[in-house]
């Protein structure tokens, strides 16, 4: 053993000694080409951004997903794109229990698990995750969702190798979970996902992760289709410099997730008589989730607007609101004539920001053909005063999370269409079951919430 160390010091003096010496003898113009391509190199981190394809929809597959390569060599996976939460993790063959991926997909750990002492074990700040005994553990994650999916594993570092805007590929390596233990004990079947994108304000988010290695700004676009598609976009490349509408995110916010308010209802343009809501941006909800308070005033004023109209209450199982016609639906074009548009006003009444949700994107059509409301009661689930605008009223709007500047915009966009960037894949679900999701917040947010969990114990990756 002694003998191996000695010969791999040679080997290491050797090699530094060779490099010093091409350094010392290098030509003015090398060292000055080389300077070049430095601050080059600097210029197109700061001024880039990675986009990423989107596929998914509302209903029925209930999420939006990106495809992402991580490792080397890079394995690709699909993730969940979800702002209501900070951690990116992905099902880790370790192996994994809950899992929907087959080994062959799931992520392969290599003796890459984070000791306690690192600065994002520290930085996660889990309800649900346990202090370490020794700083030289590994570091365990716990998160649960208010959906109350859960899941369990390791923080890992592995590369992340990503194609910026400007043609441009780097490698950086990033945080995230290795996740040995799902659990989804509700009564939808689980995500066919392979994991989440956590693009929340903590210091483990990607969004940070890449803010702080200096490639992006800390800036977070999404732009979600009503036909599956959209783009997800981390950088400032793709903001408008004109045409948004910015609110500011709330300073006295309990957690990491994007809140803002307080914000009035409007219906028709008039208001609705709810103010102070505060509001939650999270891509990990299927659908919007409003209190008690504001979803029956919007549920009272949508039933009495349909009084003469050819619309009757019907039973559905996939949403508790539902209407039919006469024949079943095909399309949302043959019945959003009879539904008016809902508004949040932040800000002041005369110069507030309006937040407009025309009829297509708050409500859908069943596989049965009969339209349903795609808002839902967040105090029957326990979301207490808490709203949560989730998918549905993202569809057909640029949404942007601005960290650098504490604000969030939103501007009416073709999310169809594609930025002219280069692009490595794209991706589509194949035969994969849909399920409804829930949320994406971590429970943190909310106080009335059961936070316990019946996980296995503790493993060693």
């Amino acid at each position: 053993m002694n003998r191996e160390k000695e010969t791999r010091k040679f080997f290491y003096f050797f090699f530094f000694y060779v490099f010093l010496l091409s350094a010392l003898f290098q030509s003015p113009e090398a060292a000055k080409d080389s300077s070049v391509r430095h601050v080059k190199l600097q210029n197109q981190k700061l001024d880039s951004s990675v986009v990423f394809p989107v596929s998914g929809n509302v209903y029925p597959l209930g999420y939006y997903f990106v495809l992402l390569n991580i490792g080397n060599p890079p394995k690709l996976f699909d993730l969940d794109i979800d702002t209501g939460s900070d951690l990116t993790w992905v099902q880790c063959d370790a192996p994994c229990n809950g899992c929907t991926k087959p080994r062959a997909s799931q992520y392969k750990p290599n003796h890459n698990t984070l000791p306690c002492s690192h600065l994002l074990c520290s930085g996660l700040n889990l309800p649900q995750s346990t202090p370490c005994a020794d700083p030289e553990d590994q570091c365990d994650y716990e998160i649960g969702y208010s959906d109350h999916a859960s899941s369990f594993g390791a923080l890992v570092s592995d590369e992340f190798p990503i194609r910026l805007a400007n043609g441009s590929t780097m490698h950086p390596h990033l945080t995230f979970g290795c996740g040995y233990d799902q659990q989804n004990p509700g009564p939808h079947p689980p995500p066919p996902t392979a994991g989440i994108l956590g693009l929340g304000r903590g210091k483990v988010g990607i969004s940070t992760q890449l803010s702080s290695l200096g490639i992006t700004k800390n800036v977070i676009v999404h732009c979600l289709s009503h036909n599956g598609k959209g783009f997800l976009s981390i950088g400032d490349e793709l903001v408008p410099s004109s045409g948004v509408t910015w609110t500011s995110l709330a300073r006295n916010s309990p957690s990491k997730n994007y809140m803002t308010g307080p914000a009035e209802l409007l219906f028709d343009g008039k208001t609705a008589g709810v103010k102070d809501i505060n509001l939650v941006f999270d891509s990990g909800s299927s659908y919007t989730y409003f209190n008690a308070e504001a979803y029956q005033v919007i549920l009272n004023l949508i039933s009495k607007d349909l009084n003469g109209k050819p619309l009757v209450d019907k039973e559905d199982k996939s949403l508790p609101v539902c209407w039919k016609d006469k024949k079943p639906l095909k399309s949302l074009d043959d019945v959003k004539k009879y539904f008016k548009t809902i508004t949040l006003r932040f800000g002041s009444q005369k110069n507030g920001q309006l937040f407009q949700v025309p009829p297509e994107s708050y409500l859908i059509i069943t596989e049965k053909g009969n339209v349903c409301l795609g808002i839902l009661n967040g105090t029957e689930i326990g979301l207490d005063g808490y709203n949560i605008i989730g998918d549905i009223f993202f569809q057909g709007i640029m949404v942007i999370y601005d960290n650098e500047k504490q604000r969030i915009g939103w501007i009416p966009s073709d999310c169809d269409k594609l930025p002219k960037v280069k692009q490595d894949y794209r991706g589509e679900l194949s035969e994969e079951e849909a399920y409804p999701r829930g949320f994406g917040l971590i429970k943190e947010l909310f106080s009335a919430t059961d936070s316990s969990k019946n996980l296995v114990s503790d493993g060693e990756l």
